[in-house]
């Protein structure tokens, strides 16, 4: 939002601090935004232009504040095809494809799904902190594809933000594993952060690093040994996070045995076993050539932050990632 707005304080407003009665009577902005607008000379009390956000008011004073239009995001605008669950004008919901980054960082500095949510929301985008730029809540890796909510305004960033935090969204995914955990149901715990021997990658440390859990189940064991249950060759799992770190799914199914078939950092010295039929040899080289980590975020679930109801979405698997089951569920039957 941005433009001039005008409050007359009540007598149930005598002795409030300047910058909280800003907040009740403008809850787009975040207390930060307003606490900033006015150190910056953008609000006047009766007139004078006030700094201090610890300033009282009084009954009958005339509050003024001149929210200026929201400074143009670092990242340019870019047209990119967009998959679109759900729209309204406080959040979007995108499926998004594996292969996609969905923040410019070092390496990306475009062609990422904020660009294309420049381009696709435009002016309509009320921005955040003063920035026109979609509220990124979570993340979902680069060649992780699936279900991820994008708020387009403060109000609905620090709901979803609150929602994340109190664990009340649902998040499921579908993985596909070397191996078969010997457990159907389970949860992985223990804290995860950068590797001491590899930056590049996360790992499961003892007193360092945040704590995280995943909870597991068992859908579908896969190939040779899945029908006497010796030793499955593969798996589908339905993951759901208690946590949201950096990986978390990657580094915890990679520390109890069973990285996620394809991922290139912590499942890449995972080697299908010989094969036996000429059908096993076509399913292991597609295992083989799988070009990402078999990561597929299928269900989003949250209560929307203004139209008050429970909103849910489900994703069907990609193309690649139904080929590559398929493929598996040929290994050992023939």
């Amino acid at each position: 939002m941005s433009g001039i707005r005008e409050f007359r304080a009540a007598e149930h407003n005598r002795g409030w601090r300047l910058d909280h009665f800003l907040a009740v009577n403008l809850p787009q902005l975040s207390r930060s935004r307003l606490q900033t607008l006015i150190a910056q000379g953008c609000v006047t009390l009766t007139g004078e232009t006030i700094g201090d956000p610890n300033k009282r008011v009084k009954p009958g004073d005339l509050v003024v504040i001149d929210v200026p239009p929201p400074a143009p995001a670092a990242p340019q605008p870019q047209k990119i095809p967009l998959n679109i669950a759900y729209e309204d004008s406080d959040l979007i919901v995108i499926d998004k494809p594996a292969g996609l980054v969905v923040h410019p960082a070092a390496g990306n500095l475009d062609g990422t799904l904020v660009n294309a949510l420049l381009a696709h929301c435009g002016d309509t985008l009320p921005g955040i902190n003063g920035v026109a730029r979609p509220g990124i809540v979570h993340r979902l890796d680069k060649d992780t594809s699936g279900l991820l909510v994008v708020a387009k305004n403060e109000r609905t960033m620090r709901s979803l933000a609150k929602q994340f935090a109190a664990h009340a969204v649902e998040r499921l995914y579908h993985a596909v594993v070397w191996g078969c955990p010997r457990a159907a149901d389970g949860v992985v715990e223990g804290n995860v952060g950068r590797n001491p021997f590899d930056r590049k990658r996360m790992a499961v440390l003892r007193g360092q690093g945040k704590p995280a859990r995943t909870h597991y189940r068992v859908l579908e064991k896969m190939g040779r040994g899945a029908e006497d249950n010796s030793r499955p060759f593969a798996a589908l799992l339905a993951l759901r996070l208690e946590t949201g770190r950096t990986h978390q799914i990657r580094v915890h199914l990679a520390h109890i045995g069973h990285p996620l078939i394809g991922d290139p950092v912590y499942g890449r010295n995972r080697q299908p076993p010989r094969a036996k039929t000429p059908e096993e040899q076509i399913a292991y080289e597609i295992t083989a050539e799988f070009p990402r980590q078999a990561l597929h975020a299928g269900v989003l679930g949250f209560f929307h932050p203004v139209k008050q109801v429970k909103m849910r979405f489900e994703s069907p698997w990609p193309d690649d990632f139904a080929r590559l089951i398929n493929a598996l569920r040929t290994v050992g039957t023939a």
